[in-house]
């Protein structure tokens, strides 16, 4: 016995030893791979190299790299949009780099955000360097950033994807009826759709119009880029369309000029040889923007900085949710950084990104009252990216100026708020609530019985002081009327073009555009470009990314083809209380 139970703790002390040394040696693995994420090495382009720019996976405006995302199978990491504009921008000024591959594959992108990458690639063209593009099937916004190309190649059994644009919406107001449900909606705007799903069920004739209007300003800019680049008639490109001849045969798209050759994706290698002299036996050479975007850059360091912090997702506290959907979002702490920007002596002016659909009021006015401490001290510009509208232009109406894509989606100038009555629901399976209060108004908000009519025409008042307060903002910022606000508002969404000819921005361009005009406003000549970093360390920002990597991971793997149903259920998922977003189901393109 005695010898057994020294067989056993010494089987028990090994075991521990073990575990403590692979920990040990786990650890030291990790902390190297993580030092080694922060280095960046330089990268020196040789003679003939090609620049191979594969549009892929999700594009989002500052993505931060992961460099565990090889160990846990993460082979489709999300894409920084500076990343790519930065990499453009020193192969067009680097002498050994001799030309874009656009390599076009399933692309996660909204818009405005391919009409930055596209204008780069509009400007890389003038060093006289090449541009191909390849694609085994051309998403359309995929080829609308490729149709500026030298020439566009397709596998012969790919297709041009070219179909429209539309936008399928869910109406839960059937379910709630089904289940017991009641929805309280208070709203000001008569565009103010967002909360559409849960009072109607289908859309309303105002959310209609919008839909169609900038949509078909969308539509007709990515139409116009593509039909001038191809040099295809704006008639016969939308007959391609219109017969649906973008999922047939990949002939049709060079009888349409769409294409200049079908090839397989291992034949692209010699017509890139060819374009740069080189023989078929020759070595290609070729370089992603993970190396490209580590060149040296020619221009010097100065103290004069020109800030740009990415205020990008929904704006509200963030979720703790196992089924958050790896969503970005805009808290409180987003004032605390730019109040920090207001007191660094170097910042000479900063460039305010926003991508965001909206979300909480009360946040909102937080970010708005930080800009406005910015803006005493220094220029703050705003670059509106794919999404800038109803809480995102709250936030950037107090700039000095609003520079935004011309298929950027903003205004939405407007409030809402949903309460729900949950009793019918616990009613049906035998459960009852009760109160006890010591103020007519102590359990206003309660979810497990009716809303008096009081009780309703006090949050329709407050949502209506919000709105007040909204318009405020909006008039003083861009110094127009308050009654003009209220009519370009009322919760309507426009595109930039739009709001451009309503004098809700100032200027059409990207963020390379606002960061001129902010160096302008500052008056300084000479300056380098900084990114605002967030408090969090790196450390902690990578567990959590690899948490909502796993989080995400999981609720794909278990419901397959219906994850994005499952996805756009969480978008419509509105908490009680009072918001300021863009409607629910046109944050994203069905078929983009």
């Amino acid at each position: 016995m005695k010898s057994f139970l020294k067989t056993a703790l010494a089987s028990a002390v090994g075991v521990l030893i073990a575990s403590f040394v692979l920990s040990f040696i786990s650890t030291i693995f990790l902390i190297g791979i993580i030092a080694g994420a922060g280095q960046t090495k330089e990268y020196k382009p040789k003679n003939n190299t090609v620049f191979k720019l594969q549009l892929t996976g999700s594009i989002s405006d500052n993505a931060d790299p992961n460099p565990l995302a090889a160990l846990f199978g993460d082979d489709k990491e999300e894409v920084s949009l500076t990343q790519i504009l930065k990499s453009i921008r020193l192969a067009k000024e680097n002498d050994n780099i001799k030309g874009i591959y656009i390599e076009s594959g399933y692309l996660g992108a909204i818009p405005a955000t391919l009409q930055e990458i596209r204008d780069a690639l509009e400007d890389f063209k003038e060093s006289g360097k090449f541009i191909y593009a390849y694609s085994d099937y051309y998403t359309q916004g995929g080829y609308y950033v490729c149709s500026l190309a030298d020439s566009i190649f397709l596998n012969p059994s790919g297709n041009i994807g070219l179909m429209g644009l539309a936008s399928n919406q869910l109406f839960l107001t059937g379910l709630a009826e089904k289940v017991g449900v009641e929805h309280y909606i208070f709203k000001v705007g008569t565009y103010k759709s967002a909360v559409e799903p849960y009072m109607l069920k289908k859309y309303s004739e105002e959310n209609r119009e919008q839909l169609e209007s900038f949509f078909g300003s969308i539509w007709g800019e990515i139409t116009s880029a593509i039909s001038h680049s191809r040099n295809i008639a704006l008639e016969r490109l939308e007959q391609f369309v219109n017969d649906g001849l973008g999922v047939r045969n990949a002939t049709l798209t060079l009888d349409y000029n769409l294409a200049d050759g079908l090839v397989y994706k291992h034949e692209m290698e010699d017509r890139l040889k060819a374009a740069i002299g080189l023989d078929s036996k020759d070595k290609l050479l070729t370089a992603g923007v993970d190396k490209v975007v580590t060149i040296k850059e020619k221009k010097k360091e100065h103290k004069n900085k020109i800030a740009v912090i990415f205020a990008e997702g929904v704006i509200q506290e963030s979720s703790s949710s196992p089924f958050s959907m790896n969503d970005k979002t805009i808290s409180t702490k987003f004032a605390d950084e730019l109040l920090k920007l207001k007191k660094d002596e170097d910042v000479k002016a900063v460039v305010l990104r926003v991508n965001s659909p909206g979300g909480s009021a009360y946040i909102s006015e937080q970010i708005w009252e930080a800009v406005t401490e910015v803006k005493k001290e220094k220029p703050i510009v705003v670059s509106m990216g794919g999404y800038a509208a109803s809480g995102g232009y709250y936030i950037s109406c107090a700039a000095n100026k609003i520079i935004a894509e011309p298929t950027t989606l903003t205004g939405s100038i407007g409030i809402f708020g949903v309460f729900r009555n949950y009793s019918g629901t616990i009613n049906k399976i035998g459960v009852t609530s009760d109160q006890v209060r010591t103020n007519r108004f102590s359990d206003t908000g309660n979810a497990y019985r009716p809303m008096r009519e009081d009780e309703k025409a006090l949050i329709q008042g407050m949502i209506e002081e919000g709105y007040d307060l909204f318009l405020t903002r909006c008039a003083e910022g861009r110094g127009l009327d308050k009654t003009y606000i209220d009519s370009v508002g009322q919760g309507r969404v426009w595109t930039g073009e739009q709001a451009l000819e309503r004098k809700l921005v100032d200027q059409l361009g990207g963020i390379d555009d606002a960061i001129k005009e902010a160096a302008l406003l500052a008056d300084v000549t000479e300056y380098s470009t900084i990114v605002t970093k967030t408090n969090k360390d790196f450390i902690t920002k990578l567990l959590e990314k690899q948490l909502e990597d796993a989080r995400v991971k999981m609720v794909k793997r278990t419901l397959g083809e219906d994850y994005r149903l499952f996805e756009t259920l969480q978008q419509t998922h509105i908490e009680d209380g009072l918001y300021t977003r863009l409607p629910f189901g046109i944050t994203y393109f069905d078929n983009f």
